[in-house]
């Protein structure tokens, strides 16, 4: 994220004030937009100042903001008119994934926008080209997949529709570099975009280990953490494989892509913890056991590690290894 510039960037809009609605307003305004959040809920309406302003001092003690938080703050308008759009180039949804109610949210939003503004989905698996059907002008819409905490991640993926126009990702692409995020660009759409494809691939064959009584969910996780966790921050799967050596994951993969799991239903134990009441940390029941404390003791520990595992990314971006040692000293510097 970059520190405040002091306002003078282009006003954007977010509809949906709820955790990830909060958290991407805090990002949009730390980068110097104006900001309009639209919500439908009347308790928002105060509600979202307060907490907005809580997580810009929490990347202020964090060094990631330069300005004073309070005349940050000055900048966001929270509001239930979508005139109050009218002015926005960028307009950001973040409400449930349902497709109807998300284009609904698109068409009064068409009303008050102009042609140039960019309307994006922060859906995380739903189809653009779906979210595009029956618009005014489809091709200045597409996806902003965002992660929580996005005031916080470097990850942005942006995804093109069937009739999204290169002009507009284009412009998205800029406008997520000048939000803190290094963006990949899906210039066509899939369901459930790059990093959903590749987490549930994992996820089919973690319950596949568990299941099937290989290894707990204990152990599944401490051998996630202590291999994946200790490069993917560096390095993506092809960079490791380039680093590491390519010819002996094509041996690997071989023998091995035939034993993968394939199934398509919900795997056993997901079920049953689902249906047993579960929500995680958010109820203090999951996959692991929680008391009340414990579980708020994991959800702040989950922001400190973000904003660490943040500034040691910092430290290596993605292009780090195609600089000479000079000038990646000025860059720190």
């Amino acid at each position: 994220m970059k520190s405040d510039p002091g306002g003078k960037r282009v006003p954007v809009g977010v509809l949906g004030m709820g955790l990830m609605g909060r958290s991407i307003v805090t990002c949009l305004l730390a980068a110097g937009h104006p900001v309009t959040g639209i919500t439908t809920t009347a308790s928002k309406l105060t509600t979202t100042r307060r907490q907005v302003l809580a997580l810009l001092k929490e990347l202020e003690r964090e060094g990631l903001l330069k300005t004073s938080p309070s005349r940050v703050i000055d900048r966001l308008t929270v509001s239930t008119s979508y005139a109050d759009l009218a002015g926005a180039e960028v307009v950001i949804e973040s409400v449930i994934e349902n497709v109807e109610t998300k284009k609904d949210l698109y068409r009064r939003v068409e009303e008050v926008v102009t042609r140039r503004c960019l309307i994006g989905s922060n859906t995380s698996a739903i189809p653009v080209s779906l979210l595009q059907e029956g618009l005014k002008h489809p091709e200045r819409v597409l996806g902003f997949h965002w992660a929580e905490p996005a005031h916080i991640t470097r990850f942005m993926e942006i995804i093109c529709g069937k009739q999204t126009k290169p002009t507009f990702a284009k412009r998205a692409v800029e406008f997520a570099r000048g939000w803190g995020k290094e963006p990949s660009l899906l210039k066509r759409d899939i369901r459930g975009f790059i990093t959903n494809r590749c987490f549930y691939a994992l996820l089919r064959e973690a319950f596949h280990l568990v299941d099937s009584g290989y290894a707990t969910i204990a152990d599944v996780d401490r051998s996630l953490r202590n291999d994946l966790g200790y490069w993917i921050t560096f390095a993506g799967p092809f960079r490791f494989m380039d680093l590491t050596g390519i010819p002996a994951y094509e041996a690997v993969t071989k023998d091995l892509f035939p034993e993968l799991d394939n199934r398509t239903s919900v795997p056993k134990s997901m079920a049953k913890t689902v249906k047993s009441g579960a929500r995680g940390v958010s109820n203090a029941k999951g996959f692991y056991r929680y008391t009340p404390e414990s579980a708020a003791r994991w959800e702040k520990l989950f922001l400190k590690f973000s904003y660490d595992i943040r500034k040691l990314a910092m430290q290596y971006p993605e292009d780090v290894g195609d600089r000479p040692a000079r000038s990646r000293s000025r860059k720190k510097a």
